[in-house]
């Protein structure tokens, strides 16, 4: 998508994999900016799809328009949104600097055996407390979400160990949330065309069947298919890709680890 790309309202809902109906409704609730109006055409942005996209998973997460509004208000603003949330300057925000422990980029004690893994507000402000608006980009990205004003949980287990890594390697905490939005991104758009493709073909053939108990009982085979093919063949892709670019880029590597 190119920086200077235009989408009609339906045209963004489609990108956004949503309705018109609920950006209309975000215009409404005032978590959407109004689009460029050119006669009398409305015409958004990247930055009106990328607000519509986050809208989504905020929404798929339990957060309420009210809540998100306000989160979106203050990210624009700039503001801290731990005051927001209840995690203020003077609050008794953990000193330890954890960005310097090379061993474990998030505090142990956060994580529980089994079950639902959280971690204190104050904990994760400390941890992002050098990356302008920290708090909403981890939102945004699918990591955490807020349970009340003291506390968030880990929503996906994968994209949080995967930011440990980074970390724990050396990657600032503002890059290391950087590559996990575009890994966010790609992955989005991975899972897009994947859909287009699945209502372009084994959903538009159902629609235009009898749908008698063979034609369900294909739609659901399709639809199992149209779930797991993706995550599987983009998985093998970038095992290629990646053994790929690492010998020709870091020939080294099979000097110093020739069984690797």
């Amino acid at each position: 998508m190119s920086a200077g790309a235009e989408f009609t309202i339906d045209e963004l809902a489609r990108e956004a994999g949503t309705t018109v109906r609920s950006v209309r409704v975000y215009h409404e609730r005032g978590v959407l900016p109004p689009p460029q109006v050119k006669g009398r055409t409305g015409f958004y942005g990247p930055e009106h799809l990328n607000r519509v996209r986050t809208i989504s998973r905020l929404l798929d997460r339990g957060i309420k328009l009210n809540g998100i509004r306000e989160l979106l208000e203050a990210w624009d603003r700039g503001d801290d949104l731990g005051d927001i949330l209840g995690v203020g300057e003077h609050e008794d925000v953990v000193q330890a600097d954890l960005t310097d422990r090379p061993d474990i980029a998030f505090p142990a004690e956060v994580y529980r055996d089994a079950g639902e893994i959280t971690i204190a507000a104050t904990e994760l402000a400390q941890l992002y407390r050098d990356v302008p608006n920290g708090l909403a980009r981890v939102i945004a990205a699918g990591m955490y979400e807020p349970v009340d004003a003291a506390t968030y949980r880990v929503v996906d287990r994968q994209i949080v160990r995967v930011a440990e890594q980074l970390a724990a390697a050396g990657l600032p905490q503002a890059q290391v949330l950087d590559e996990l939005e575009r890994l966010v991104a790609d992955c989005d758009r991975i899972a897009r065309r994947f859909v287009d493709l699945f209502e372009r073909t084994a959903w538009q053939s159902f629609q235009q069947s009898e749908r008698g108990s063979a034609d369900v009982a294909e739609l659901a085979s399709r639809l199992t298919e149209a779930r797991v093919a993706p995550g599987r063949v983009a998985a093998e892709l970038v095992d290629r890709y990646v053994g790929r670019y690492l010998e020709r880029d870091t020939a080294e590597l099979s000097e110093i680890l020739p069984d690797r």
